[in-house]
């Protein structure tokens, strides 16, 4: 080993005290303008006025050096050779050094600012924790106008939304993709960035959760091989929001978080004693295709009541000013809504009644459950004078629709994610109907057959045969497709890198199938499940055969932040038996006497049900179906093959 040189130790503590920073880069160019001083000062003494003493020397050798100026004061070749040299190195080390220094911690520090690391001193506001493919769309949800996020903030009495992310990375590109977003745009200089992830606590402080409205937590795809998921990411910012806010002995603020997967809920809850919702995505996600696979054309109705688009969507509205009031005189004085039903507290529950006789009489502390396009729609005492006709709606629980059914249900589905198990557990669900379902994937047949068997005993109640290989091969595909199928499902893969690629697939592989089966007398109903949000306008003329399941998880937990009992009323809808939305043939009703909607419904409520609207045979210009809530002294003029979009009860129940 070489011995340590007297150069080599002064460039090593030269090095670590610049490295510590400006201040000390500062520090260090001032001893060195100051040894230059004393340097040069001391080469002039020499020359200088014999009365001169050699403070004076420095002094005049200082000014050399910070200030060209005085260069053609001097006489004498010497005094000159030592005057110049010092403006030299003026310009090097005092100028050029300190610019440098300067301009590089101007930089640095705004760049540090530009990453979010300042704790924001702000309350009442909106939290996110995580820039996932679900953030997008929340935030266009939270910004809008008419929501309820924005009615949520009036109760805190907050004049404007203010919304705080915390992601992993900030930077100018980010921001940038906010702006250019449709529906955010301008309303970005209310959106402030932090940078961090729910598993650091010191993160979790910078965007002061503790103060927040409400704090949500939306999940994120992972592929199997994720070591940490999104799931335990979130059961760790629970955790710490819990212990912080015991240590500052403050309440704990209200969360809505999203789970991947739904036997994890019961861990969520024991981590976080505060208010919390759950939206159990793999559950949620799974109910809706299921509805989808056994009522073809309800993908068109979640996308309208559960997504941002113009159109109507369910809202759970205080029943103030109408107590004593039966649901029939309710529905009366909402002309622009539907009455879907009631929530009625239950000590510290609530107790869904979703197609409620009309009979029955709004209570103290109950909530409406109504169907609208808009808010105002939604007010259950409106000062009008059009009153609508009183419904007569008895209290009937139809026997469950599959019952008695002996065809199976094939089911083809192309592609493989995690959310696979729960889909094939949720039709067991569907006792006694029968489903028969083929998977065609690159994942190995063994390691299908162990997710499923993971995941719960009830999938081995659904015959599955699985099949290993890429569905983008036409020649192994076309074989398959010979088969006669009723329902076939393409789904965006999680194995992939990123949702792009997986939804790439997914669409060209829907392209592909929709070829195959050209010319078919009977074609099969082709669903389509997307991962990327952005994707959505690429399949706006199909959006009835499309769940882009991000979009409808980020509306509901925009909604259900602002009315928690929302929860309730997508579980009692989208799960076997109980409230249940379906397309019913008109041959199930008296429809001689029905000319408009408002007909409609009295047919409708004096089944036992609650009509909703019309599902057309026909698509219109747009590409559209369904006309929910349609104006109801409008005719109908329906047509054959035209379906009634009904709210009805299945006394059936989960097997």
């Amino acid at each position: 080993m070489l011995p340590f040189t007297l150069v080599g130790r002064l460039r090593y503590i030269l090095e670590r005290q610049l490295v510590k920073g400006a201040h000390y880069q500062l520090m260090v160019v001032a001893i060195f303008i100051g040894l230059i001083s004393l340097i040069g000062g001391w080469l002039a003494w020499p020359s200088a006025a014999a009365d001169m003493p050699l403070a004076d020397s420095v002094w005049w050798a200082f000014l050399r050096l910070t200030d060209p100026g005085y260069l053609g004061d001097d006489e004498g070749i010497w005094r000159r050779i030592v005057s110049t040299a010092l403006t030299v190195m003026g310009y090097v080390v005092f100028m050029g050094t300190l610019v440098a220094i300067m301009t590089r911690w101007l930089i640095s520090s705004m760049t540090t600012l530009e990453q979010g690391l300042t704790p924001v001193t702000i309350r009442n506001h909106v939290v996110i924790l995580g820039w996932t493919n679900r953030t997008i769309p929340l935030i266009r949800e939270i910004l809008d106008t008419s929501g309820g996020i924005q009615r949520l903030l009036l109760a805190k009495e907050t004049k404007r939304v203010r919304l705080v992310i915390l992601a992993d990375e900030v930077n100018t590109e980010r921001m940038q993709e906010l702006r250019d977003e449709p529906g955010i745009g301008r309303h970005g200089k209310h959106i402030i960035l932090r940078s961090g992830t729910a598993l650091q606590p010191e993160a979790l402080h910078r965007v002061a959760c503790m103060q927040a409205a409400v704090v949500m937590i939306p999940g994120r795809s992972q592929g199997g091989s994720d070591l940490v998921t999104g799931d335990m990411e979130t059961i760790k910012a629970l955790l710490t929001l819990q212990a912080h806010a015991h240590l500052t002995k403050q309440p704990p603020p209200y969360v809505v978080a999203e789970v991947d997967d739904v036997r994890k809920v019961n861990i969520m809850r024991r981590a976080y004693k505060g208010p919390l919702e759950i939206l159990a995505s793999d559950a949620i996600v799974s109910r809706l295709m299921a509805q989808s696979i056994i009522h073809p054309g309800l993908p068109e109705f979640f996308g309208e009541v559960m997504s941002v688009h113009e159109g109507n969507e369910f809202y759970v509205r205080s029943s103030d000013g109408c107590q004593g009031m039966s649901l029939a005189e309710v529905a009366a004085a909402c002309p622009a809504a539907i009455v879907c039903g009631l929530m009625r507290p239950d000590d510290d529950e609530w107790v869904s009644m979703l197609n409620a006789p009309s009979s029955e009489t709004v209570g103290p502390g109950d909530k409406l459950v109504m169907l609208a396009r808009e808010y105002a729609d939604a007010n259950p005492v409106q000062k009008r004078g059009d009153k609508l006709r009183l419904l007569e709606r008895p209290a009937i629980s139809y026997p469950s629709v599959t019952a008695g059914v002996n065809r199976e249900v094939r089911v083809l589905i192309l592609g493989w994610n995690n959310r696979l198990p729960a889909l094939i557990d949720e039709l067991a669900s569907y006792s006694p109907q029968r489903f028969r379902v083929q998977l065609l994937s690159t994942l190995d047949e063994t390691k299908q057959r162990e997710a499923m068997s993971r995941y719960s005993e009830r999938t081995a109640l659904i015959g599955c045969e699985h099949m290993q290989g890429d569905f983008m091969l036409e020649s192994l595909l076309k074989p398959v497709l010979t088969r006669d199928w009723d329902s076939i499902l393409l789904i965006s893969s999680d194995q992939l890198g990123s949702g792009e690629e997986a939804d790439a697939r997914a669409m060209v592989g829907y392209m592909v199938v929709d070829e195959l089966l050209k010319g078919l007398e009977k074609k099969p109903q082709l669903l389509l499940e997307l991962s990327d949000p952005s994707n959505e306008a690429l399949v706006a003329r199909n959006r009835g055969e499309c769940i882009i399941s991000p979009m409808i998880l980020s509306h509901l937990m925009a909604q259900i932040a602002q009315r928690r009992e929302l929860s309730l009323v997508i579980e009692e809808l989208f799960t076997a038996g109980g409230p249940e939305i379906l397309y019913r043939s008109q041959a199930d009703y008296p429809m001689h006497s029905v000319n408009n909607f408002a007909d409609l419904e009295a047919v409708a409520a004096l089944q036992g049900e609650t009509a909703m609207g019309v599902y057309r045979h026909e698509p219109d210009d747009a590409g559209r179906r369904l006309q929910l809530n349609p104006a109801r002294d409008v005719p109908l003029k329906l047509k054959q093959g035209d379906q009634l979009v009904i709210l009805t009860t299945i006394a059936a129940v989960h097997g």
